[in-house]
């Protein structure tokens, strides 16, 4: 009798498990393919900017730093409002689809150009007067030349993103985002050899380095361009109309409201930096933190695509009205993402010592890199949960709380305990990193306890193997 139980027992096991892996396995598929083409996508195009970067650096110390300043200050902050104002097309292409209306879809794309084109201009002070604004905010006269020098260079790269962050929200509404993917892995492809080409073989320095850079980024819109106009969206692009003139006062309050959530974060290193812009040895410590910052970002790109995935995960559950399914899928995208980021955390350890001469041959730098590699790590790690719990929040339909948290932890904790240490207990880029840290722990802490919490209890309609749930999921079915 008992061996006869324990049988049994041990067979209802092995089932559980087995249940339990083929669970697994089957949202696990669901979330990578999701994820995958957003990752490769930013990897790759985040790519060029490393890879410019570390052509850069290796022709002087002093460029190094300048780019680092105008790519982490004013790019960013441009790549920010830009980011945040495309997500508007995001939103209304996604309604439109869903609601069967895809011819809006190209007019929408067509809005969001002459908005986004309007503001970029707008913008366009800030890099044609660069070097006047970086000596203003208190740069060394060097840095801040050679920055307006490259800040130049940037003008025709910028304008690429008018029209590929908009197409690649277009092309996303229609689960079209595998081509961005395509593209931006020939995007990498072909910018390292040109970048060597332009550097190295025919000696043209910096200016050589910022045009291979122009040529792939262009390369990304002509190629989106021909994708949409060639007649593989022949539903969503009906082509130009003059409806895109009208209506347009909503898309741009729709964009500026967008813009101002997402700028809060992307906007969080960039301050960081000009701090790090302050210390004593400015031009090490700008270029040094800019490395790490980079690196940071590159790893950071591949948790973007588990936050997009998070979101889509989340909201289709909740949408089904299964709490057991949004919660497991929450585990699966935590627990993926942090082993992931684990693996980063490893290498970062590792190499740590050597990371720096990819990108300079200056000594001071490299070993201040070094030096910043454990903090490095620590950031890595971070990046693997936070995002994915701000993406489980947005599939919640939580972004003004997930915003009222990124504001407080970032701007009102990271920064000033950054700051503190920094100057005040003289620990300078190191101090300035802690202080950033520590506002993305406090981040992760508040978004953990959000997650865990009767607030996001709300949001999670009755399990669909409760007996009561059976009713609601045949009404919601109905009404889909």
């Amino acid at each position: 009798m008992d061996n006869g139980m324990h049988e049994k027992l041990l067979s209802s096991e092995e089932k559980a498990v087995g249940h339990l892996k083929e669970r697994v396995y089957d949202e696990s598929k669901k979330i990578w393919r999701v994820a995958l083409p957003g990752i490769i996508a930013r990897v790759a195009s985040f790519g060029t900017i490393i890879v410019t970067q570390s052509f850069i650096g290796h022709i002087s110390s002093i460029d190094l730093a300048g780019y680092a300043l105008v790519q982490t200050l004013t790019v960013r902050f441009a790549n920010g409002v830009l980011i945040g104002m495309s997500s508007a097309t995001e939103t209304l292409c996604g309604q439109a689809y869903g609601a069967r209306q895809n011819h809006m879809m190209g007019i929408y794309l067509q809005r969001s150009w002459i908005v986004d084109f309007l503001t970029l201009t707008l913008l366009l002070p800030l890099f044609i007067f660069g070097t006047p604004l970086f000596k203003l905010l208190g740069e060394e006269e060097g840095i801040a030349t050679s920055a307006g020098y490259i800040s130049w260079w940037f003008i025709p790269m910028i304008y690429n993103f008018v029209f590929t962050l908009t197409m690649q929200m277009f092309l996303q509404a229609q689960s079209k985002n595998s081509i961005v993917a395509w593209i931006s892995i020939v995007q990498l492809i072909i910018h390292v050899p040109l970048s060597w080409l332009f550097v190295h073989y025919f000696h043209w320095g910096v200016d050589g380095a910022m045009g291979a850079l122009v040529i792939s980024s262009w390369f990304v819109a002509f190629a989106e361009i021909i994708y949409i106009f060639g007649g593989w969206c022949p539903q969503t692009w009906t082509g130009f109309s003059t409806a895109a003139f009208k209506d347009i006062l909503p898309v741009i309050k729709l964009s500026i409201s967008s813009g101002i959530m997402v700028c809060l974060e992307l906007w969080y290193n960039s301050i960081l930096v000009l701090l790090a812009g302050y210390m004593r040895n400015a031009e090490v410590a700008i270029s040094a933190f800019s490395i790490c910052l980079n690196i940071n970002g590159w790893e950071f790109m591949i948790c973007l695509g588990f936050l997009g995935a998070a979101c889509v995960r989340i909201a289709n559950e909740l949408g089904r009205g299964d709490a057991k399914a949004t919660k497991f899928s929450i585990k699966v995208l935590i627990t993926t993402s942090v082993v992931i980021g684990v693996f980063f955390t490893i290498v970062c350890l590792v190499f740590g010592n050597r990371i720096g001469y990819l990108f300079t041959n200056d000594v001071e730098v490299a070993d201040t890199v070094s030096d910043l590699s454990l903090l490095l790590a620590i950031s890595v790690l971070l990046n693997s949960i936070y995002p994915v719990l701000s993406g489980v929040a947005v599939g919640a339909g939580m972004q003004g709380t997930v915003a009222i948290i990124n504001l407080c932890c970032f701007y009102l904790i990271g920064i000033p305990i950054g700051a503190l240490l920094g100057y005040v207990a003289n620990l300078e880029v190191k101090g300035i990193w802690i202080g950033m840290n520590i506002g993305i722990f406090t981040q992760s802490v508040a978004l953990s306890y959000m997650k865990a919490s009767e607030r996001l209890q709300r949001y999670y309609l009755k399990s669909s193997d409760e007996p009561n749930n059976i009713n609601n999921n045949n009404n919601n079915n109905g009404h889909a």
